[in-house]
């Protein structure tokens, strides 16, 4: 089983073309699982990222206890596991997958960062 099907089964959190899931600036929880459709990640009117299912959105703020460096928005009609601390810090002991895959994800984000 992959690290998606465990979230891919779970209950997700709905949300609807356009609604905000966070906005910038606010404490940071949990981080995201996209299980359906598409959220956007954005500063002010810069748009970053549309991410898809499979993808995760949140993460950075999670792990450095620091404010929503971004907003997200749905883009479509979206469904989305949320991901507390807690549960986060137990995938990473105990599925090393999933944590390659968010290293993977915040380095690619990084990496896009760089103006070099």
């Amino acid at each position: 089983m992959s690290w998606f099907q465990i979230f891919a089964r779970q209950e997700a959190r709905a949300f609807a073309a356009g609604e905000t899931i966070f906005e910038r600036g606010e404490p940071a929880a949990c981080m995201y699982v996209v299980v359906e459709g598409e959220v956007d990640t954005a500063i002010g009117s810069h748009a970053l990222e549309t991410i898809g299912p499979a993808g995760i959105f949140g993460e950075m703020a999670l792990i450095t206890r620091e404010p929503r460096s971004a907003t997200a928005r749905a883009r479509t009609a979206c469904r989305v596991v949320e991901i507390p601390e807690a549960r986060f810090v137990r995938l990473v002991q105990q599925t090393p997958n999933f944590a390659l895959e968010v290293m993977r994800v915040l380095t690619e984000r990084l990496k896009r960062r760089d103006p070099a």
